[in-house]
């Protein structure tokens, strides 16, 4: 299984899949795609000996400059790691269900266009919620809106900022990504 990790900041999350991937016979990090080119998570790919390439928005919305780019590199699975932009249809329709999304609460709540990163974690302080923690679902033309694979969740107190919040969420990533994903590929390839 060649899988592409599409990035768009730091990438924390992304160098964790490689690094858990690195030594599989089964499964490769073949291509890291960011829509910007001074995101850090493209350094930490070609690190790590990685493929990068940078997709403005623009490209990311021609069929024929990604499904290229994929077919290059023989993709099979498309996985984000941080990656804001919506994912195009057209990519959606050549993906089915080959396309999977990591989100920082617990779908359905807190999900939707503009809900990403710190504003999902201050709309969760806001909301005053007793626990947190990520939804890993196929992407699908509705934003956050894919069939729900596997969450985890995280006690909150009341004496937890955003900033704790996002703590917690982002060891839940560490912690259980990487293993969902293994699963996943395992099941698409059986």
């Amino acid at each position: 299984m060649r899988i592409a990790i599409f990035v768009s900041g730091s990438g924390t999350n992304c160098e964790n899949i490689i690094r858990y991937f690195q030594h599989s016979e089964d499964i490769n990090v073949a291509l890291v795609v960011s829509n910007r080119p001074d995101a850090y998570a493209l350094e930490r790919a070609q690190r790590l000996g990685v493929p990068t390439a940078i997709v403005p928005k623009v490209e990311l919305n021609t069929p024929e400059v990604m499904l290229s780019l994929l077919q290059d590199y023989r993709i099979g699975f498309i996985v984000l790691a941080g990656f804001l932009p919506i994912i195009p249809d057209f990519l959606i329709d050549a993906f089915p269900r080959r396309i999977v999304n990591i989100h920082p609460a617990l779908l359905p709540k807190y999900g939707g266009k503009g809900m990403w990163g710190h504003h999902v974690h201050e709309a969760v302080k806001a909301a005053g919620e007793t626990e947190t923690g990520i939804t890993i679902h196929y992407v699908t033309p509705v934003c956050d809106g894919g069939e729900i694979i596997a969450q985890f969740a995280t006690p909150l107190t009341p004496d937890d900022t955003a900033e704790s919040i996002a703590e917690k969420v982002h060891r839940l990533e560490m912690a259980h990504y990487p293993a969902v994903l293994e699963k996943l590929f395992t099941a698409a390839t059986a």
